[in-house]
């Protein structure tokens, strides 16, 4: 068992995090056990507390690196024209949903707790991700108010995530990927097609 003394409490908030993190990984979040956490990092469950508040606090810590790692994903997206670009950032989004099943699902198997406020940070970085959409929408129609392109995304991007999660399951071959890949490029070229067919009229 590791001496408290051996690590700062910011050290061990990054050992149970990385920790925490693996797990989910591996076994998704119903394998995520406190006293496995211990276990893995040579403390007691009680040193655990002693850095998050609580298990929502943690599993909040999770999610965020992968919000950030998802964003970061969709930041590399670079193509020709608006359009090719939202479509480019959907299909990513899928690839990384599919390829880190256990960690993108997690952020919405494992809901915060009732009447949890979410800090500020954390929704910094839920909209961080489908922020190039956005950019890319407003290069697109940049005529449309702000809040009516705010709406737009948010239509197009509630459809992107719905696909991924009524059809993946984590064990897909390349067929049925294939087949999501398809379904989601079909909503996407379809609502790009409605807005440029009406910028233009």
């Amino acid at each position: 068992m590791a001496k408290r003394s051996e690590h700062s409490l910011e050290e061990l908030k990054a050992m149970v995090l990385d920790a925490a993190e693996s797990i989910v990984i591996e076994e998704g979040f119903s394998g995520l056990k406190v006293r496995k956490i211990a276990m893995e990092i040579g403390y007691t469950v009680g040193s655990i507390y002693m850095v998050f508040k609580n298990m929502s606090d943690l599993v909040m810590h999770i999610n965020a690196r992968t919000l950030d790692a998802i964003a970061a994903r969709l930041g590399q997206v670079q193509d020709s024209s608006p359009e090719q670009s939202i479509e480019t950032l959907a299909r990513a989004y899928l690839s990384y949903a599919s390829q880190n099943f256990n960690r993108w699902s997690n952020i919405f198997e494992c809901p915060l707790a009732a009447n949890a406020d979410i800090p500020d940070w954390y929704q910094e970085k839920v909209d961080n991700v489908p922020a190039p959409v956005h950019a890319k929408f407003t290069e697109l129609a940049p005529e449309l108010p702000e809040d009516h392109r705010k709406r737009a995304v948010q239509a197009l991007w509630c459809g992107v995530h719905g696909i991924c999660v009524l059809s993946l399951t984590g064990k897909q071959d390349k067929d049925s990927l294939n087949d999501i890949e398809e379904t989601l490029v079909f909503l996407v070229r379809n609502f790009m097609r409605g807005w440029v067919a009406g910028s233009n009229t």
